[in-house]
């Protein structure tokens, strides 16, 4: 079923949901309205966007403990994309900026906290009645790669880049990525990958074992959706290798709370040449982001000009 098809909640602004009852899949957009509408949008983890993707996991929370009871054993899917020309950029660096500088450790404090709690009911498939997916059709960075990390599955398309790029101002990513990189990796490969500032390609990732599945560019909806499928032949056994990654490699929301309060106290120790760092990197961000409006805006003139061109002429113009 194609995903236009599905039931829509329009109640977000930065979330584009979906609900397909057929396949018992849940999907969300990020960036959805925002990032078509502003030029200057950057598609990181603003808190209007958090706070509205942690409603709506709320939701879907509440709904799957709800049906569970009455459940045919079917597994429910939530899937986790972007609307924008990439998943997510991470962090909110104009805002880490100002509460570095001005040693806010509550309001940094806060943000963290909203950023874990999220992973982590991601990670905990939203009390266990869900297997998450993150389709990935656009960069992935910092946070945006902790994100997809969260997920129990990541199916991405070729030629994305992934990675931390939080050691070019002398931070680490502190928001998941350790705990959920070593359920995929080794712990050394783990740390490497979060202190070398590569941006690794999407193939890369999938030849080291953190991609799940990889698509050609383009395909990635029907590959997800061929996942969905394939995943409703295994009911039994995909709800009981859900909870066995639980018992045998679990990630408490302790433990992850317990990492993002060093990154928190090792933000605020930046000196203001870090900080500048983070500015050029907000700056570039935009730069991008711009550049990539301005050329969707583009093609859509270009193809709304084609199709009028090629419409044949009535008979009443000829």
């Amino acid at each position: 079923m194609p995903v236009e098809a599905l039931h829509r909640d329009n109640n977000f602004k930065l979330l584009r949901t979906h609900e397909d009852p057929a396949s018992n899949t849940y999907w969300s957009f990020m960036h959805s309205h925002q990032f078509s509408r502003d030029a200057s949008y950057r598609p990181c983890f603003s808190v209007p966007l958090m706070k509205e993707m942690r409603e709506f996991l709320k939701r879907m929370a509440d709904r799957l403990t709800m049906r569970s009871s009455n459940s045919d054993g079917s597994v429910a899917h939530l899937v986790i994309a972007s609307d924008a020309n990439v998943f997510n950029l991470g962090g909110d660096l104009d805002l880490f900026c100002r509460l570095i500088r001005e040693q806010n450790r509550d309001h940094l404090l806060a943000y963290a906290r909203l950023c874990v709690e999220g992973v982590y009911e991601i990670h905990a498939a939203l009390n266990r009645n869900a297997h998450t997916v993150a389709l990935v059709q656009g960069d992935a960075l910092g946070g945006g790669l902790e994100l997809a990390l969260s997920c129990q599955t990541i199916i991405a398309e070729q030629g994305v880049g992934m990675g931390f790029p939080e050691v070019l101002f002398d931070l680490f990513p502190g928001m998941g990525a350790y705990s959920f990189l070593c359920q995929r990796i080794s712990p050394r490969m783990a740390e490497e990958m979060m202190l070398n500032g590569t941006i690794y390609s999407s193939e890369d990732l999938q030849r080291m074992g953190v991609i799940d599945i990889l698509v050609p560019k383009g395909e990635g909806v029907a590959a997800v959706q061929d996942y969905i499928r394939r995943n409703r032949r295994i009911t039994h056994a995909r709800s009981a290798m859900n909870r066995v990654r639980q018992i045998c490699s679990p990630v408490t929301l302790h433990q992850l709370m317990q990492v993002t309060e060093v990154w928190v106290d090792t933000a605020l120790q930046l000196e203001e040449k870090s900080l500048r760092t983070m500015e050029r990197l907000v700056r570039a961000q935009q730069k991008s982001q711009t550049a990539a409006g301005e050329s969707a805006h583009s093609v859509s003139k270009e193809q709304a000009i084609s199709s009028v061109v090629q419409l044949p002429l009535s008979a009443g113009s000829r």
